[in-house]
Formats: structure tokens, C-alpha cells, sequence
């Protein structure tokens, strides 16, 4: 019984040991953020999951927009995946039809693809970007009267 003692005493730093992790853990249940309207009009939360560096080069974040939201036109030096996890929204690239996006699509916008993405016009919408690191590009205004119409386009 006095050696289980001694092995069961020996054992104890190596358990402590395994419970430490340099690694921190967040939640993409979170709402994140409110976003300056800079780049949007109406209301946008972001929660910055994964922020790109030397060992993974891509941004992963949480955008959520309030219903009747809008995003300006951007794009990106690296594809772009957006994984729609709630809600309801719209995606439009340059020069394409916009199309309306909900929980569970994924959409893969190509790079240096000019494009706007956000929320419908009665319901949120959330998604996950997964995105490079270099700093979105932002180009043009979305203004109310072309989300207006883009709304109205996609609803009837």
C-alpha cells in the first residue's frame, strides 16, 4: 500500500502538467463586438475567432447583422469562404445576380471578387469568414435604396 502511495504522489505533477495549454479557447456562440458603421449601415456585431499569423494564415470571424443591415462592396486578396450558421441574408458578387443565403450555406467567393454580403431585410443573419490575412479592400457605398432594392428583387 506505502508504493501505491509513492507512485500515486509521483504520478500528481505530471496530471498537472497535462493541464496546461498555452492554448485559450473562445466561443463562436458569442456575440462579439459592436462594429463601427464605417463600412455598413444599420447594425453589425463581429467576433474576431482567428486572427491570421506565421503558422495559419487566415482570419476566421463572427459577423452578425441586424435585419434591414447593409455591407459595402469589398473584396479580398485571398478566397473568401462564408459559412452562414443563423438567419437569413443576401450575397451579391459584381456583376452576378444576388442571391439569398441562409443556415447551413457556404458560399466561396473567389480572389480579388468583388462582392457584398449581410442580412436580409426582416431577419438576422450570422456567419463565419474565413479570410487571408491581408486587410479587406473596401470599393463601393451600398446605399439603402440599392439594398431597398435588392430586398425587394429577393422577396417576391
Amino acid at each position: 500500500m506505502k508504493y501505491l502511495y509513492i507512485i500515486i504522489l509521483s504520478l500528481i505533477p505530471f496530471f498537472s502538467i497535462a493541464q496546461q495549454t498555452n492554448s485559450k479557447s473562445i466561443s463562436y456562440l458569442e456575440k462579439g463586438i459592436k462594429a463601427p458603421n464605417t463600412h455598413h449601415l444599420g447594425s453589425a456585431w463581429l467576433n474576431f475567432l482567428v486572427k491570421a499569423d506565421q503558422d495559419f494564415n487566415q482570419n476566421i470571424t463572427k459577423a452578425t447583422f441586424k435585419a434591414n443591415s447593409t455591407l459595402d462592396w469589398h473584396k479580398h486578396k485571398t478566397k473568401q469562404i462564408i459559412i452562414v450558421v443563423e438567419g437569413k441574408g443576401y450575397y451579391q458578387e459584381k456583376g452576378k445576380k444576388p442571391i439569398i443565403i441562409k443556415k447551413g450555406d457556404v458560399i466561396e467567393c473567389k480572389k480579388d471578387t468583388e462582392h457584398w454580403h449581410t442580412s436580409s431585410k426582416n431577419k438576422n443573419v450570422s456567419y463565419l469568414a474565413i479570410y487571408g490575412a491581408e486587410p479587406t479592400i473596401w470599393t463601393d457605398k451600398v446605399t439603402q435604396e440599392y439594398y431597398d432594392q435588392i430586398a425587394k428583387q429577393l422577396e417576391d
